[in-house]
């Protein structure tokens, strides 16, 4: 699919002046390392960047979102929950690295949900709104229920949408679920930068991706500066510059959705504590009658596995991996990882 482009390639990463700033501190008396992570910075933001693959056809409609058909009608339908955060595009990258297209020769009709760009208008729509409105309307509008396959935030939607919808499986990939798990002192970085972040977003009525980048920098910052250094003499940088581009464009959240995020999810654990509401009622993962897979990863620095759902409930089919939260899905050896036991697993349900 094509994601919107929000900043030319030479004023990436957003917002660049923190991230310049970033770099000065994680450099601090080591100008040759300095001069190597601002050498990558220059190369990654002049490298060209090849058309991304053709956007899938719309299926469905709800609100601001649309529902994207990768498949075939004649097989099983599998909707795509990504996470607000970032583009949904990190699941069709590129032509030899999309989940989506490779599983729709594999037997499965994938289906893609694009939450849209939100306006001030929205403001008032929290995490909750996105499920009601838009996600559990597109279940509705397919023919026959379909299984669910979360990513990140995401899965903890899909999760809700599955208490309350007949679906024929459910699949989580990197899903958060038990926010305590989260460690406290990110926990408690989030608090602040929320804090700082809440005016200028009370009076936007939209909380900017730039604001959720720097949280992401702020979680493992040395690495973040690892990556520049290492664009200054990598021999190919396509793969790398296409994820580095997925991270830095996104639309903002809402207002709502926003403070959810920070306050009802991170700092209170809602979901965790059994009292998060979607629908008017708690979501009660034990409603959920249908098989579930929980796919999870004990080196992803972004959600602990500590935060998984299988961790709450019995009955979850777990698989473990040794990849980064977004190398899983995108990176040299996610075929193997994920993508092959994603798709035997959907080829066995029901």
């Amino acid at each position: 699919m094509v994601a919107p482009i929000y900043a030319a390639s030479q004023h990436r990463p957003r917002p660049l002046p923190l991230f310049l700033e970033l770099l000065r501190r994680e450099t601090a008396g080591d100008p040759a390392r300095l001069a190597a992570a601002l050498a990558g910075l220059r190369r990654y933001q002049a490298a060209p960047r090849p058309a991304p693959p053709p956007p899938a056809p719309i299926l469905a409609r709800a609100g601001r979102a649309v529902l994207r058909d990768y498949g075939s009608p004649r097989d099983p339908a599998v909707l795509f929950v990504p996470s607000l955060i970032n583009p949904p595009s990190v699941l069709d990258l590129a032509a030899d690295r999309s989940l989506l297209r490779w599983l729709a020769t594999r037997g499965v009709r994938p289906l893609l949900l694009d939450w849209g760009t939100p306006t001030p208008a929205d403001a008032d729509q929290d995490i909750a709104a996105h499920v009601e409105t838009m996600l559990l309307p597109l279940i509705d509008a397919l023919d026959a229920p379909p299984a669910l396959v979360g990513y990140c935030l995401g899965g903890t939607m899909a999760i809700a949408a599955a208490a309350l919808r007949p679906v024929r499986g459910l699949a989580l990939l990197a899903t958060p679920w038990r926010f305590a798990g989260f460690p406290a002192a990110a926990r408690a970085d989030l608090a602040g930068l929320w804090t700082r972040a809440a005016p200028a977003a009370i009076r936007l009525g939209l909380l900017p991706m730039e604001t959720l980048q720097t949280l992401f920098w702020q979680l493992d910052p040395a690495r973040t500066a690892a990556r520049f250094v290492d664009f200054a003499t990598a021999p190919d940088l396509a793969d790398r510059i296409a994820l580095e581009d997925w991270a830095n464009d996104g639309p903002p959240l809402t207002l709502a959705a926003g403070r959810d995020l920070f306050g009802r999810l991170f700092h209170d654990d809602r979901p965790g504590r059994g009292i998060w509401s979607v629908a008017g009622s708690a979501v009660d993962p034990a409603r959920i009658v249908c098989p579930v897979l929980d796919i999870i990863s004990s080196s992803d620095r972004i959600v602990p596995a500590a935060t998984a759902l299988s961790g709450q409930r019995g009955g979850i089919d777990t698989h473990v991996l040794a990849l980064g939260h977004v190398g899983m899905v995108v990176g040299a050896r996610a075929r193997a990882a994920l993508w092959e036991p994603l798709a035997d697993w959907l080829y066995r349900l029901p």
